[in-house]
């Protein structure tokens, strides 16, 4: 996955960053079949995703959040963008 650093998406005005539940997922992987430029699934089966991200990507990342089984994906504010 490329690391992307200094790129934050504004929805409603407000930086944005992916905050995904680690104690909720469960691995499914259907974020990153919704969203292969956000998520993605490491050899062992294991979660990861990248925290930023561009505006391009967001109706993506807004199916991957829709499609989580267990809702552990959201957009939170990032307190961090200047």
């Amino acid at each position: 996955m490329e690391k992307r650093s200094g790129i934050r998406a504004v929805k409603g005005g407000e930086a944005m960053k992916i905050f995904v539940e680690m104690a909720k997922c469960e691995n499914h992987g259907q974020c990153a079949i919704s969203a292969p430029n956000n998520f993605e699934l490491d050899s062992d089966g294991n979660l990861r995703y990248q925290e930023s991200f561009g505006e391009e990507d967001l109706h993506d990342i807004e199916d991957a959040i829709d499609s989580c089984p267990l809702q552990a994906i959201s957009l939170d504010r990032d307190p961090t963008y200047a």
